[in-house]
């Protein structure tokens, strides 16, 4: 899943919601997902490998159990 630059207005993409649940996800699970997504874009970005590795393992230890890792 890949973030668009809609997500960044504060809410999630209604469409995006709507095609994982579409997909079998329910809707707490898509919020999720795109949740997820959007922070993992965000990091994604950090320059400071240290900083990136330290949110990149917070961000998944944080969603492992709601995103079914």
């Amino acid at each position: 899943v890949k973030c668009s630059h809609g997500a960044t207005s504060g809410q999630l993409d209604q469409d995006a919601v709507f095609f994982l649940r579409t997909r079998g996800l329910d809707q707490q699970a898509a919020r999720n997902l795109l949740t997820y997504a959007f922070a993992n874009d965000v990091i994604e970005q950090i320059k400071i490998d240290a900083v990136r590795v330290a949110l990149e393992k917070n961000l998944t230890e944080r969603f492992a159990g709601l995103l079914g890792g």
